[in-house]
């Protein structure tokens, strides 16, 4: 599965909209200038409003489990448009899949 690589600054969100940021594990691989991600950053989602039973279950997290097959950053499997993700909840719940919006357009990976 091919997709555009992710950098820091791409556009993702839980499944319930709220922003998820990546914090970079290395800054020597850049696209468009700021660095590729891969499943070695941490992936935090804040501000999510998801709730059960009126007992609040936020999206905190974003966990890759079918990244790049192909590229790796300083060992690590980058993260692809095409890159499947659960977001998870402080108990490590699964909530369901990031969306991912905005990405760069040059670097496509497999």
């Amino acid at each position: 599965m091919s997709g555009n690589l992710l950098h820091v600054n791409a556009t993702v969100t839980c499944p319930h909209g709220a922003p998820a940021t990546v914090l970079p594990a290395q800054s020597r691989v850049l696209l468009n200038g700021q660095p590729a991600s891969a499943i070695a950053d941490l992936h935090t989602v804040t501000g999510c409003p998801f709730n059960i039973s009126g007992k609040p279950q936020p999206c905190v997290t974003i966990r890759w489990v079918v990244p790049s097959t192909r590229i790796r950053i300083n060992g690590s499997p980058a993260v692809l448009q095409s890159s499947v993700g659960l977001c998870q909840s402080p108990e490590q719940v699964p909530q369901g899949p990031p969306n991912i919006t905005v990405v760069q357009q040059r670097v496509v990976g497999q």
